[in-house]
C-alpha cells in the first residue's frame, strides 16, 4: 500500500514514521508513505498557497490553483484527471466517518492521496472537481488534516502483516469480526491484588476454556 500525503507541514509525519508498527510494516515492504509540500509547487510569488475568503471573513484559506499545481507537478497530468486513476481524499469534519467498514474498503487500495487542509480549510473548488472523497475522524475540529492522516494510516498500518508483534493483535481487539464489532474485553496484569482490587478469579486460574467463555461474556 503506498500512500502519499499532501501538506503544508510534512515535517510532523516523521514522529509517526519513527513509532515502531509503522516502521514495522514500512520494512516489511507492505506500507510505503511518499510527503510532498504544497509549498514546494505553488505558481504564486513567495510560496503563497492560501488567500481570505471570498466575501470575507476571518482566517484563510487553500487556493484551488496551488492544490491543483501541487498535484499535477507530483503526478505529471491535469489535476481533475489524477482521482481518475487513483482514489484522492481530503481530510474533512463534514468527510465520510473512519470506521472499520471504511477501513477495511481501504485495505483494498494499493494506493491513494491524502489533502491535509489548514486554516479555514480548502477552497470549495478542491471538493468539487480534485477529489474522490472527504474522511472525517469525528464530529470536530482540529488544527489541520495531519493528524486525522495519522489516525487514518495508523489504523490502516495495524491491519498490515507485521507491522504487529502478534498477527494475532489485530484479529482480537475491539470492532473486529472474531468480537461481532463489539469492543474488547478488560485487561489485567499483575499483581493479581492491590490496595484489594482484585483481578478476576477466573484469569489466573489457569482454565483456558473459562478465561474465553469469561472473555466473550465481557465483551463491550
Amino acid at each position: 500500500m503506498r500512500i502519499d500525503i499532501f501538506s503544508l507541514f510534512p515535517q510532523w509525519f516523521n514522529w509517526f514514521f519513527e513509532q515502531r508498527h509503522i516502521s514495522n510494516a514500512m520494512q516489511g515492504g507492505g506500507f510505503e508513505a511518499r510527503l510532498f509540500n504544497f509549498r514546494d509547487y505553488t505558481p504564486l510569488k513567495h510560496n503563497q498557497v492560501d488567500d481570505t475568503p471570498a466575501g470575507g471573513g476571518a482566517g484563510m484559506v487553500l487556493r484551488v490553483d496551488a492544490v491543483c499545481a501541487a498535484i499535477e507537478g507530483v503526478y505529471e497530468m491535469d489535476c481533475e484527471a489524477v482521482k481518475d486513476e487513483r482514489p484522492v481524499y481530503m481530510l474533512s469534519p463534514r468527510g465520510r466517518r473512519l470506521d472499520e467498514k471504511l477501513l477495511t474498503e481501504m485495505t483494498e487500495l494499493k494506493e491513494f492521496t491524502l489533502l491535509c487542509g489548514r486554516y479555514e480549510g480548502f477552497d470549495e473548488r478542491v471538493s468539487e472537481h480534485l477529489v474522490t472523497g472527504e474522511i472525517s475522524i469525528g464530529d470536530y475540529v482540529v488544527s489541520g488534516g495531519e493528524l486525522p492522516a495519522m489516525v487514518l494510516m495508523d489504523a490502516l498500518a495495524r491491519r498490515l502483516p507485521g507491522a504487529l508483534g502478534s498477527e494475532e493483535s489485530a484479529v482480537f481487539e475491539s470492532f473486529s469480526d472474531e468480537f461481532g464489532g463489539r469492543l474488547e474485553y478488560p485487561h489485567y496484569t499483575k499483581p493479581a491484588e492491590f490496595r484489594g482490587w482484585k483481578v478476576p478469579e477466573v484469569l489466573i486460574s489457569g482454565n483456558h476454556a473459562g478465561i474465553e467463555k469469561w472473555r466473550r461474556e465481557n465483551l463491550k
